[in-house]
């Protein structure tokens, strides 16, 4: 893993992304000079076809990330990745006309659109056909050395074991003589040289995944172990790294407190964010009132109530505020109290399903991030009702609250639509990763990766 602006992109993932974007750069740059040589026109110097080259793959990589090009099951299946880059090119092509439109004509894009765009598709599935398996490959895994031999042990075993894994085990070494899950572990006792057998697994970085650190701490062997320049690491903070979540199992109260994260130096960070919600939340008021209007008069026309509905929700703080939306339910629906949302819910209206499955129903709260009650990015809202239990029954619920709430979120792209206790607590460990590693970066990642949500239909209910 490589860690860009405090959120951490797989190496594979890094490299292909690299790749591609030559590739493409090449693509717009090819495509140019066969069109220049069809029509008999100077193909001209580097430096003028350097910036439409790079605009070409700036704007087709942009949508590649948000469709999921660089996504777990587009990585595992050519065909994903091939469905999902046609899409991205369509959607490239459609920003790069916009672009043409907003600073002028650019021949480049005008008249060789249809060689960058066949060379932006076969390209990058050329690469993926070529560098897929040595990427899975064990050579470009990271080799890391367990010591623990119990339960967590086992769930970093069958986390390596993942298509997606960045990293392999090469040993576990049991540090206490209980009787351990792992068959093929070695007893520390067994070991003359901790370090030395570190340096001979050619591990680069030992994890700890002891069950119970009392008096089984290897003080000794984990400094000289980081005295060679290996990496070591501990669990939960191993696997915040490799799932992208804070693992509620393992973690601590100190871990929280002393970890790296919720950072203080978030005054301009946040200012930014909100400048941005202010300015992308009018233009978006703008542009969608008609689409707002229609189905606001089509849900009246569908069925008896009002078009919109007004829901408290907890916020920032834990203060409280209502939360705008189009009606997609019964006026009844919640007549014996307030109820999760369940599949197939026989309380949606026939309307209700197609702008819940579209978001469309979500476009009002667009207001609500123009009030700054909530952002675009964030931790989802939830119903005062169910915050109450839920922070009796998971610990560190209330630390969501420590950021302002979004539309759309990290949980949100990263776990299917849920509506249990158990869905809440996977849910909570993707907010508190959030909240605890919030950069302009990631709340960027998240938006583009919100429109492959969308486009897909993931998580809607």
């Amino acid at each position: 893993m490589i860690r860009l602006f405090k959120h951490y992109v797989p190496h594979a993932v890094l490299l292909l992304g690299l790749v591609d974007f030559v590739l493409l750069f090449m693509a717009a740059d090819l495509a140019w000079q066969l069109r220049a040589s069809q029509i008999n026109i100077a193909v001209g110097g580097f430096a003028q076809r350097i910036w439409p080259s790079l605009g070409f793959a700036v704007t087709i990589q942009t949508a590649m990330i948000a469709v999921g090009v660089y996504g777990l099951d587009a990585l595992r299946s050519l065909r994903h990745a091939g469905a999902r880059l046609l899409v991205a090119v369509g959607l490239g092509i459609i920003g790069l006309a916009f672009l043409n439109f907003l600073f002028g004509a650019q021949a480049f894009w005008r008249s060789t659109l249809a060689y960058s765009m066949v060379l932006a598709i076969v390209l990058p599935l050329l690469n993926r056909l070529l560098t897929g398996r040595l990427l899975g490959a064990e050579a470009f895994r990271r080799r890391v050395l367990v010591l623990g031999a119990g339960n967590r042990a086992e769930r970093l075993r069958q986390l390596s074991e993942r298509p997606e894994s960045g990293f392999v085990i090469v040993g576990f070494v049991a540090m206490t003589d209980a009787a351990p899950v792992i068959d093929t572990s070695i007893n520390r006792a067994a070991i003359a040289n901790l370090t030395k057998h570190v340096e001979v697994l050619a591990a680069s970085e030992v994890v700890l995944a002891l069950e119970e650190r009392r008096n089984s701490l290897p003080l000794g062997d984990l400094l000289r172990i980081k005295t060679t320049g290996v990496h070591v690491n501990e669990f939960a903070s191993f696997m915040e790294r490799e799932t992208g979540r804070v693992d509620l199992d393992t973690v601590n109260p100190s871990w929280l407190i002393f970890s790296d994260g919720f950072s203080s130096g978030r005054a301009i960070s946040g200012a930014l964010k909100r400048i941005f919600d202010i300015a992308a939340s009018s233009l978006l008021l703008l542009l969608t009132a008609p689409v707002i209007a229609l189905f606001a008069a089509l849900v009246k026309l569908d069925s008896t109530g009002p078009a919109f509905f007004r829901q408290r929700r907890v916020g920032l703080y834990g203060e409280d505020f209502d939360v705008i939306k189009l009606r997609s339910m019964r006026v009844d629906a919640e007549a014996g109290g307030a109820q999760w949302a369940v599949e197939n819910d026989p309380r949606v209206t026939r309307l209700g399903h197609f702008i819940r499955k579209s978001r469309i129903d979500e476009l009002p709260q667009t207001w609500t991030v123009l009030k700054g009650e909530m952002s675009f990015v964030g931790p989802r809202p939830e119903r005062p009702e169910f915050v109450g239990d839920l922070e009796k029954q998971l610990s560190y619920y209330a630390e969501r609250h420590m950021v302002k709430p979004g539309i759309t979120g990290w949980a949100q792209i990263n776990y299917p639509y849920g509506a249990s206790i158990e869905d809440a607590r996977h849910k909570l460990e993707y907010d508190l990763y959030y909240a605890k590693n919030y950069t302009p970066f990631l709340d960027l990642l998240i938006l583009l990766q919100t429109l492959r949500v969308v486009l897909w239909r993931e998580g809607a209910r």
